[in-house]
C-alpha cells in the first residue's frame, strides 16, 4: 500500500520492495490510496480476502491489528504485529542544520510536509529539537506547510511564494522533500534570487532527479531503496515463521547529507533581487 506512485519517495521505496520480492519468487499487488481514510481502511480487508501472506504499507498511517504480518516504511505507530522501518530523523535534522549553520546561515526558512504525511510530525519535532540545541531560532513567519496531495513541485512553489510574501529575510531554506525543494528553487528564481548566492536550498530524500538539477540539489539522503528491501526481507522472514502476532518492533536506518550546488556561504549583503526592487513572483509556465 502506497499513497501514490510517482517519481519520488514511494516509487523509490517500492523499487527496493520489488527487487527483493521478485528475487524470492513472490507475486505482489500494489494499491495507492491517495491518503483517503476510507481506502486505507478498506484495502487491508480486500487484501485479506485474497489470502495474501503479508502486507507492506509505505508512508501510510497504520493502526490495524490483522491476521498476517505487517511491515510499515515510515510508520510511527506502535501496533502489535507491525514492524516499522524508519529513518533516524534526529540525525537527519542534525546533518542538515549543522551544514547550514556551518555556512553561516542563521535565518533559515522551512517547508513542512502535508499534515497527512506519516513523517511530517516526527521530522518537524526533531528539526525544532536540533535547532534549539544549535541555538538557531525558528521564525513562524518563515515556516510554511505543503498543501494538497499533488506529487509535483507545485506545492513547494506555492509554499515558497508565501515565505517570500512575508517579507522576512532568509538566507537558506530547508524543504520537506526534494520535489518541494525543486518547486522552491523555481519560486526563488522567479523572484530574482540566485541559488545558492542569495538563498541556499536543502532538500530531503535524494530522489534520482536531485543530482541532475542545475545546480545539483543538496539533500538529506534517505536510503529509500534499501528501506524497501529491508521491509520485504523482514516481511518474508516473519511469514516463514508465521509471526503475525509478534510484538511491534522498529528498524532504524541512517540518513546521509549529500552536498551539491544549491548550498553555499550565507550572503551578508543586499540580496540580488531584481536590482534591489521587491520581488515580482511569476507563475510557472506549464
Amino acid at each position: 500500500m502506497v499513497p501514490e506512485v510517482s517519481d519520488g519517495y514511494s516509487a523509490s521505496v517500492m523499487s527496493g520492495v520489488e527487487d527483493y520480492l521478485l528475487q524470492e519468487g513472490y507475486f505482489y499487488f500494489v494499491v495507492s490510496h491517495r491518503h483517503r481514510a476510507d481506502l486505507i481502511d478498506e484495502y487491508p480487508r480486500l487484501f485479506l480476502e485474497r489470502l495474501v501472506d503479508g502486507l507492506i504499507a509505505v508512508d501510510t498511517p497504520w493502526t490495524l491489528a490483522v491476521s498476517v504480518p505487517v511491515v510499515t516504511v515510515s510508520g510511527h505507530n506502535q501496533v502489535k504485529g507491525v514492524t516499522n522501518v524508519v529513518l533516524d530523523h534526529k540525525r537527519a535534522a542534525e546533518v542538515a542544520l549543522k551544514h547550514l549553520a556551518g555556512l553561516g546561515h542563521r535565518k533559515i526558512a522551512f517547508i513542512k510536509g502535508q499534515e497527512f504525511s506519516s513523517d511530517t510530525a516526527v521530522r518537524w519535532a526533531n528539526i525544532e529539537r536540533v535547532a534549539s540545541q544549535l541555538e538557531l531560532s525558528i521564525n513562524p513567519a518563515l515556516t510554511a506547510q505543503l498543501q494538497g496531495d499533488s506529487p509535483s513541485p507545485g506545492p513547494g512553489y506555492e509554499a515558497t511564494r508565501k515565505l517570500l510574501a512575508s517579507r522576512k529575510p532568509f538566507t537558506a531554506l530547508f524543504a520537506f522533500n526534494d520535489i518541494s525543494a525543486m518547486g522552491a528553487i523555481s519560486a526563488l528564481r522567479a523572484a530574482g534570487l540566485r541559488i545558492p548566492e542569495d538563498v541556499s536550498v536543502v532538500g530531503f530524500d535524494d530522489i534520482q532527479g536531485a543530482a541532475y538539477q542545475n545546480p545539483g540539489l543538496t539533500t538529506v539522503r534517505q536510503p529509500m531503496r534499501e528501506m524497501g528491501r529491508i521491509a520485504a526481507e523482514t516481511l518474508l522472514r516473519r511469514i516463514r515463521r508465521s509471526a503475525a502476532d509478534s510484538p511491534g518492533e522498529e528498524i532504524m536506518v541512517e540518513p546521509e547529507l549529500v552536498i551539491r550546488g544549491t548550498t553555499g556561504p550565507a550572503f551578508n549583503g543586499t540580496p540580488h533581487r531584481n536590482n534591489g526592487q521587491p520581488p515580482k513572483i511569476k507563475k510557472p509556465v506549464v
